[in-house]
């Protein structure tokens, strides 16, 4: 593999090239024509005269991909919602390394291909690595009542990384250089970069925002839950506690019991902002139809017995969950020309012309490392699934196999919509590995949660490869910036999740609903249980709930020019797995971020991503640190005994 490259001052043309437009549009002809244009027109006077794989990006990458690892976890398990972390470690890299500029820590500023570098690997570390910790460990947990031991988890997440890594070479050649899908995460981060690096002013102004919209969000998050922790003296003036005093009085005890309330949290404002008005507005929409209207109704007469998200959600993620299974699944098949195609291009992925000896050969991952990743992750995880759950080779050899397919689809319905079918991906998977292996739960998780991480990691990591692509950075040296990440995310997010979660009743409360991990678990119980062993409530909240999935895919298709208007499926399901008030902070902040556009849409898109940005980031890494602080002696014990 490529060394990190020694730190030189860049050729003035290379810095020329900050401004120049990128071809998003790509580029035409025979796949010989298509790469030698890209050569010609991007990747020459930038991708070949401008520092990228250094070792100052990646440390940096690490770092920031480590904390940001942190928070997508705490915001996994809180909401079951996860946030791409490219565009905010890119401008938090940015406004770090101004400071360290100004400060003499650093005596040159980083280019704009470094800079696309540390984002892979910060990537690669905060997203590749907790979400399976958030769904198929975390139902693990739920389920069984305790974790894996330590060395398995770690060893668990690191090859399933590997596997998703290595699974996008191969993607990444056909997807991206041949048939030139947008993949428009990858095209947005590439726009931010190039406008960080184009224009200084706004530059800087979007940095100085995200500072202080982090500081104040560190600042809140203590104030609401950390004063408790200094002294006991000091809770009855936490920010949490003022606010609680307050919803007694405007709801009273039976709508809190129902989680219809007020929660004053601003990392679910900013995160609707992100969301935008439809996936935003049909949170609070199901919500409130699922807690003011469904919950009330079945308590007074009786079906629902007592109060407390805890009790409660036990009745409802039923149709919630059936409504995001029905719907994905379905809008995955929906995708029947993105499948034929996908699988009509394998030919492609193995050295078609498109990957023509020379210059493009050079510069590309090589099919060898595919090969290397696919099968040291094979042997492992076959290993560790027959240590961990006695489950037989050939399930892991075919969870393996199909994890390459699914990997398929799933990046190019990346590439063409940029919604990645998380939810699908590992509801198909617990479906055919349930029927192949009926009655044993953790199997049937474990089997699953190997081809869905692979498929859903490869999808997301292209995007980060579209983006070197149009900036025309090293594709080798950027797939090496992606593998180093999984290093630090795999530790980060390991160690955190055992702080965070130290017993199995953390999940599914207040403080982490966790509704990927409720949505995984439900399944793995109806496969094992059947249908027959639910209440008929349970089992009209299936059928009522699978129908809407149903209908709220296919209305959009069939009334296109209403689209936008209606409400999205996974976000009406979304909401029946937690709390009201969590929709209603994403609802207010999708508003916010809305209003700001219409009325200033300069401003708007000056400082509504920076500042949404700084709030999570730092939001959830001052949860996190509070977190490991109130529970950090119960992991000490349970790791280290005394």
């Amino acid at each position: 593999m490529a060394k990190p490259e020694a730190r030189v001052p860049t050729p003035p043309a290379a810095e020329a090239n900050y401004d120049q437009p990128l071809y998003v549009e790509g580029f035409q002809g025979t796949p010989e024509e298509i790469e030698q244009q890209w050569l010609e027109k991007v990747y020459r006077g930038r991708g070949d005269t401008m520092v990228q794989l250094t070792w100052r990006a990646v440390l940096m990458g690490t770092v920031l991909g480590g904390v940001l690892s942190l928070t997508n976890l705490y915001i996994g398990l809180k909401s079951g919602w996860g946030f791409g972390v490219t565009i905010t470690a890119c401008i938090v890299s940015y406004a770090v390394w101004s400071v360290f500029l100004r400060l003499g820590f650093a005596k040159t500023p980083m280019t704009i291909l470094e800079n696309n570098c540390m984002q892979s690997t910060s990537s690669s570390a905060g997203y590749s690595t907790g979400s399976t910790l958030v769904s198929a460990f975390a139902a693990y947990f739920m389920i069984n009542n305790q974790a894996l031991p330590l060395g398995l988890t770690l060893a668990w997440v690191f090859f399933l990384a590997v596997l998703g890594v290595t699974m996008a070479i191969p993607m990444k050649r056909q997807m991206i250089n041949v048939e030139q899908l947008r993949f428009p995460t990858g095209i947005a981060t590439a726009e931010t970069l190039r406008a960080l690096y184009s224009k200084g002013k706004r530059a800087a102004q979007s940095a100085r925002a995200l500072s202080y919209a982090a500081v104040f969000a560190a600042v809140s998050q203590f104030w609401t839950d950390g004063l408790r922790l200094v002294s006991k003296r000091l809770e009855p003036f936490g920010l949490g506690t003022l606010v609680d005093r307050m919803d007694a009085v405007l709801f009273g005890p039976a709508w809190i019991g129902r989680t219809v309330t007020f929660v004053w949290d601003p990392i679910f404002i900013a995160a609707g902002t992100l969301m935008g008005m439809r996936a935003a507005g049909s949170i609070f929409l199901g919500g409130t139809l699922c807690w003011v209207v469904f919950v009330p109704i079945m308590q007074a007469q009786g079906v629902i017995v007592g109060e407390g998200y805890r009790a409660v959600v036990q009745w409802t993620l039923w149709g919630g969950v059936s409504c995001m299974v029905t719907s994905g699944l379905l809008a995955f098949f929906m995708q029947w020309r993105a499948i034929a195609k996908a699988f009509s291009g394998l030919r492609g992925l193995f050295g078609g012309p498109a990957v023509a000896a020379g210059e493009m050969e050079r510069l590309e991952a090589p099919m060898s490392w595919f090969f290397i990743g696919q099968a040291v992750s094979l042997v492992a995880l076959s290993w560790l699934a027959k240590v961990s759950f006695n489950m037989p080779v050939w399930e892991s050899v075919l969870a393996v196999l199909l994890s390459f397919f699914l990997s398929l689809v799933a990046c190019r319905v990346t590439g063409e919509t940029d919604t990645t079918p998380t939810g699908a991906m590992g509801k198909v998977t617990q479906l055919i590995f349930g029927g192949l292996n009926p009655g044993n739960m953790n199997i049937n998780l474990m089997s699953a949660n190997i081809t869905s991480s692979a498929a859903i990691s490869s999808a997301d990591l292209l995007s980060d490869l579209k983006s070197g692509y149009l900036l025309g950075a090293n594709p080798r040296k950027q797939f090496i910036a992606q593998f180093s990440g999984i290093f630090i995310g795999t530790v980060a997010t390991v160690l955190a999740f055992r702080v965070m979660v130290p017993t199995a009743s953390v999940l599914g409360s207040d403080q982490f609903p966790a509704p990927a991990a409720q949505a995984w678990r439900v399944v793995a119980l109806a496969l094992s249980k059947g249908f027959e062993s639910l209440e008929p409530i349970k089992v009209w909240s299936i059928g009522i709930g699978g129908l809407v999935g149903v209908l709220l895919t296919l209305l959009p298709k069939w009334f296109p020019r209403q689209a936008k208007w209606m409400p999205s499926a996974s976000g009406i399901g979304l909401s029946w797995t937690f709390h009201w008030y969590y929709g209603l902070l994403f609802f207010l902040g999708a508003l916010a971020g809305w209003f700001m556009e219409r009325k200033h849409p300069e401003r708007a898109d000056l400082y509504n991503f920076p500042v949404a940005s700084g709030i999570i980031a730092c939001g959830s890494l001052m949860g996190v640190l509070l977190v490991f602080w109130e529970n950090i002696p119960v992991v000490w014990h349970q790791l280290f005994g005394g």
